[in-house]
């Protein structure tokens, strides 16, 4: 079957179709003229892949980053973000990033993060130009799913019985922080060429806590998440809870921002989200069950271990085996597909599972800023009705500086280990 299965789904993903469909069509293909299966079988894997109490997180997670992404959030998380790096060079750029950052530790996916247009409308007012802004916002986008909460950890955890969420949210700091100064240093290094000067003075420091201070309750809600998963608290799935009714209460009582008759329309985005995710899972789930009765990730872990590989070069062509399947493939059904078959071989390389995960999802969701599936490329150019090819003209310092952060995290185990294993995970 398995002979059949990828031609589909590379036929299928060339025609335009969407991830989900592709997936769950070229699983029916493969049934249909490869076994004696019957088609049924892919809506009981489909189902079998959503069946799962820990699930429950995604939906209230995305649910809670709906709620806290807008109104009086988003700006008091830009205020902040220009009061701390605005006055540098490039400085509305810097504020780009940061505030990407920030807003990972609310959303926790890279497409929520570069959906607001925010900063890419006030960027092309202080002169720089459309398609850089772009450009920046995809690149700086992509701390989304490493900056805890991150919905791919939850699925990474699901596919992987030798990491927890939690230890996986803590394990995401310490890369993130890194990609974002990496994209930082980028942003700085271009603003110098071209001449993106900032022309506002550094606030006081007195204006700097104030408005840190305006903030905080927004993001104390990536310390209630942590915080409780370190304590043992809660689980993920009530986390995610939790973080809905934290975010209502931010949102009504703090910022004032948050309406009842807004509810509605909110809970309404979140559904198509959360249906178009949950989807995305459920065919990955029946395309992997394909994988494995196949034999394809047995056959794969065996072949890889005989040839006796060091663990640093096995990690270097995982590098490459990932950048080349993110071309095509989302992060979600990647993780689902791929973490069965690679994980236990790094585990019997001796590799830190914590720092595999971690590499596994930044590869990933690299991805999602290089053409031609490139999602995140999409939902900017949309967004800002700019054409896709503008955009990949201003990428490559960006992909430069994300892949050396990419060779650091590889390198440097500890980037990823330090802090679960501080944390006691």
């Amino acid at each position: 079957m398995a002979e059949i299965l990828f031609p589909a789904l590379f036929v299928l993903l060339a025609l335009g179709l969407p991830v989900a469909f592709a997936m769950a069509i070229s699983v029916f293909v493969a049934l249909s003229f490869g076994s004696s299966y019957p088609n049924l079988v892919v809506v009981k894997e489909m189902f079998s892949g959503l069946d799962s109490f820990p699930l429950l997180a995604v939906p209230f997670f995305i649910l809670a980053a709906e709620i806290m992404t807008g109104g009086a959030v988003t700006l008091a998380m830009l205020r902040l973000a220009q009061s701390l790096v605005g006055h540098l060079k490039g400085g509305l750029g810097h504020a780009n990033v940061v505030s990407s950052a920030m807003f990972a530790g609310i959303s926790g996916s890279a497409l929520a993060d570069a959906a607001g247009t925010m900063m890419i409308r006030m960027m092309e007012k202080g002169g720089y130009g459309r398609a850089y802004a772009g450009a920046l916002t995809i690149s700086s986008s992509v701390v989304g799913p490493i900056i805890p909460p991150s919905i791919t950890m939850i699925i990474y955890a699901m596919q992987d019985q030798q990491v927890s969420v939690g230890s996986l949210f803590m394990a995401g700091v310490l890369p993130g922080i890194l990609i974002t100064a990496a994209v930082l240093l980028a942003n700085a290094r271009v603003s110098h060429k071209r001449g993106y000067a900032s022309g506002a003075p550094m606030p006081p420091l007195a204006e700097i806590a104030r408005i840190a201070l305006y903030a905080l309750p927004a993001l104390m809600l990536v310390v209630l998440i942590v915080g409780g998963f370190r304590f043992g608290v809660f689980t993920p799935t009530e986390a995610s809870v939790i973080a809905v009714f934290y975010a209502l209460f931010v949102g009504m009582f703090v910022y004032r921002s948050l309406r009842v008759a807004d509810l509605p329309a909110i809970i309404l985005r979140a559904a198509l989200v959360s249906g178009a995710v949950l989807l995305i899972l459920g065919a990955a789930r029946a395309f992997a069950w394909v994988l494995i009765i196949e034999g394809v990730p047995q056959f794969l872990a065996e072949t890889i271990i005989a040839w006796d590989l060091s663990p640093i070069v096995f990690l270097l062509a995982v590098n490459a085996l990932l950048l080349v399947f993110g071309l095509f493939m989302d992060p979600l059904p990647g993780v689902m597909i791929l973490v069965p078959i690679l994980a236990p071989i790094s585990f019997a390389l001796g590799i830190d599972p914590d720092h595999f995960a971690i590499i596994v999802i930044v590869n990933l969701t690299l991805g999602l800023t290089t053409p031609p599936v490139g999602s995140l490329i999409f939902v900017v150019s949309s967004a800002v009705n700019i054409k896709p090819s503008a955009l990949i003209k201003e990428m490559p310092p960006f992909f430069i500086a994300l892949m050396g952060a990419l060779l650091l995290i590889t390198f440097i185990p500890a980037l990823s280990t330090w802090l679960p294993t501080l944390s006691g995970f």
